[in-house]
């Protein structure tokens, strides 16, 4: 069942790198887009596509610093626009198995980063009931039990926030691109819970991973996600994402 599971998260990476090419007008911004998401994807231990796997502990080597600063550079830099109109809901319905797989996201995604996972009897090995979690946010390692009063301590975090999504360029998006969004590997991870909700929506201007180690990569994928949705970036959230990635070299 986890080698089919594989295979579906790799097509959904796909169909979203795809649907990138069709939404960036500059065939450049694409390709960026694309390298770096197979950047990611090479790493070793790559998450992106392979639920299961271990994140890669860090984006500082020099190749993939470089890319994702040129990366950067394709991306337009804007004021951020209105809230108005935003709702959970304009990014399609939470969690939805947009793979197909029979598994909903968010568990995709706990299979994914969590190591020694068990599931649910009789959920087929989708519903994941305890693992254990190597937090890229904080470097602690979590222990996840699936319960009314556990599971939020380990909670699915959108790399680039809906909120910030939405206004920087999603209201322009058709629903289905917003949810392709809103349930995108390269734009989901398992991260420790009161992290995530002391994150909420800023952007990298405003808010970064409290272990440092994890600031390269964690400023590329918000990038790469950006190129592949042609969502832009403000002047602050540029400079600051310029900033850690002239680090990583």
């Amino acid at each position: 069942m986890k080698i089919n599971r594989f295979a579906a998260t790799s097509l959904t990476v796909l169909t979203s790198i795809l649907l990138a090419g069709s939404l960036a007008g500059c065939e450049a911004a694409a390709q960026a887009g694309t390298a770096v998401a197979e950047a990611i994807q090479r790493a070793p231990g790559s998450t992106v596509g392979s639920p299961g796997a271990q994140a890669p502990s860090s984006s500082s080597n020099p190749a993939e610093a470089a890319a994702a600063l040129a990366q950067l550079e394709t991306l337009a830099v804007k004021g951020r626009a209105p809230k108005t109109g935003y709702a959970r809901d304009e990014f399609g319905p939470a969690w939805a198995d947009v793979d197909r797989n029979g598994c909903d996201t968010r568990n995709d995604i706990l299979a994914r980063d969590l190591e020694g996972e068990t599931f649910k009897p009789g959920t087929s090995d989708c519903v994941v009931a305890a693992g254990t979690l190597a937090d890229k946010y904080t470097g602690a390692t979590i222990n996840f039990v699936r319960g009314d009063k556990t599971s939020a301590a380990v909670q699915i975090d959108h790399i680039v926030p809906l909120s910030d999504a939405w206004q920087k360029g999603a209201q322009q998006l058709s629903a289905e691109q917003r949810k392709q969004l809103a349930n995108d590997p390269l734009n989901l991870m398992a991260v420790d819970g009161p992290t995530n909700s002391a994150k909420g929506d800023k952007d990298a201007a405003t808010w970064l991973p409290p272990d440092k180690a994890f600031r390269c990569e964690y400023v590329a994928r918000q990038t790469s996600v950006k190129a592949k949705y042609q969502l832009w970036v403000t002047q602050a959230e540029h400079d600051a994402i310029a900033g850690i990635l002239a680090t990583c070299r």
